[in-house]
């Protein structure tokens, strides 16, 4: 089969590999479509190694069709079509037994410590089966729309981190594909007006189509101004950060009114440190947390809000590449000429 192998920082090579061979408790999935993740370009950059074996199939946004079932697998057939959720908790350590199976203890995942979705095909281990973590996708919605449940399954923890509710200011920081769920979703929770801030035009343009209030350019607008313009001078009830810039963290936190909360959605690169005016944080009590990955229970959250047409797909992915195209996806994902690169196969 074809495969984009990832061997080490800026080198990833389509290959012809060896298709997987499944046990009696694992399942072959044809890989449809499988989408770029931020997470991705910073392991092709090699500034993300957690799990990140080399040589390897990455890619952790996948959904398909199901090519063969091992013998001992229920309730999943040969074409069916399923969505896949990477994270693989354990189900048994502290934080899995304590609502926190998203930083399971002994978390594996589809991407990482077993070959992703860059690839014709793709082994489904017999943990993940067994675990749930494979999803029938309801079959009036295209692959294309299906392949951001795994993206917006994180938003969703990020959003019940941040803590939106109905009437709230929320300001986004960043307009990729990210923001533009963290937008979608903070409507859907009832926020008065939400504020994104985004430099590249384009994205702007999106955020207003997928529901934003304003759109800002932070280049040559105030975005502290327009938070307090829009919030009666209090400031923002939440902010969340889709990028993982480290020098906006402490201009983010300034947006708060007093009690509110800043989420630090996006990964951030290793060893790199931001500075924190800690007496904002203790005069205007304001909460800042952080937010990683997905549960199974936000993964069907997802799913049913992208089959109810509660979340616009359109806006939040660029098709028409092919695994030919794997490098230019995850560069046009860098550079933000598109949104999320969508790979078809």
């Amino acid at each position: 089969m074809k495969a984009a192998v990832f061997h080490g920082p800026n080198e990833l090579r389509l290959e012809e590999v060896q298709k997987p061979v499944i046990n009696g408790a694992e399942v072959l999935l044809r890989v449809n479509a499988s989408a770029v993740c931020g997470t991705d370009v910073r392991i092709f950059e090699g500034k993300k190694t957690k799990g990140v074996r080399t040589p390897s199939i990455i890619g952790h946004e996948l959904v398909g069709t199901i090519e063969e079932v091992g013998e001992n697998v229920k309730d999943f057939f040969v074409g069916d079509r399923v969505g896949v959720m990477p994270v693989i908790p354990c189900r048994k350590c502290y934080y899995c037994l304590n609502g926190r199976e998203n930083v399971c203890a002994n978390r594996t995942a589809i991407g990482y410590e077993f070959d992703g979705g860059f690839a014709e095909y793709v082994k489904i281990p017999g943990a993940a089966v067994e675990s749930g973590n494979l999803v029938k996708i309801p079959d009036h919605i295209s692959f294309e729309q299906a392949v951001v449940t795994e993206p917006l399954a994180c938003c969703l923890n990020g959003q019940r981190k941040a803590n939106v509710k109905m009437g709230d200011v929320v300001v986004i920081i960043g307009g990729g594909p990210i923001g533009l769920m963290h937008v979608q979703l903070a409507k859907i929770a009832g926020a008065k007006s939400v504020i994104l801030s985004e430099p590249i035009e384009h994205r702007r343009d999106k955020a207003l189509l997928a529901g934003a209030n304003l759109a800002v350019n932070p280049n040559n607008e105030s975005l502290h101004d327009i938070v307090l313009s829009e919030s009666d001078g209090l400031g923002a009830d939440v902010a969340i950060m889709a990028i993982g810039v480290p020098f906006l963290v402490n201009s983010s936190i300034n947006l708060l009114k007093k009690g509110g909360t800043l989420n630090l959605f996006a990964g951030f690169t290793k060893g790199v440190l931001s500075e924190v005016d800690p007496n904002i944080i203790h005069y205007n009590e304001v909460n800042v947390n952080g937010t990683s990955a997905l549960t199974r229970a936000d993964y069907h959250k997802a799913l049913s809000l992208i089959a109810s047409g509660q979340i616009n797909t359109d806006v939040l992915t660029t098709t028409g590449y092919t695994l030919d195209d794997i490098e230019q996806a995850i560069l046009d994902v860098r550079n933000g000429n598109g949104m999320k690169s969508v790979i078809t196969l």
